[in-house]
């Protein structure tokens, strides 16, 4: 298994419109080779930090998702929200084999 977080920086007030976003995503990662799960994590004790929490079955399908012109077309869309603050947001991105279950 392999997993994928990004963690981003909301500014303050803006935590909410971002988890709409995400709770309308597109989805089109659902269909993708490999892709296991999704979740949107908000950090209890500091409700800006939030993560997105995406299980792969392996590095391989993850890497073929993010190469795909699925992914492009939908981080092109990102780029031209109208909140060109949260447009703006790079997140942290960490990568993680699975090695003991």
């Amino acid at each position: 298994m392999y997993i994928v977080h990004s963690m981003v920086e909301v500014p303050e007030g803006k935590a909410d419109e971002v988890i709409g976003l995400y709770r309308n995503r597109s989805r089109l990662v659902d269909q993708a080779p490999g892709f296991v799960g999704f979740q949107l994590w908000q950090n209890e004790v500091k409700p800006g930090e939030l993560t997105v929490h995406m299980q792969w079955e392996n590095k391989e399908s993850y890497v073929a998702w993010v190469t795909s012109d699925d992914f492009k077309r939908i981080h092109e869309l990102e780029k031209k929200y109208p909140d060109q603050e949260l447009a703006s947001i790079k997140p942290v991105v960490r990568r993680f084999e699975v090695v003991a279950e």
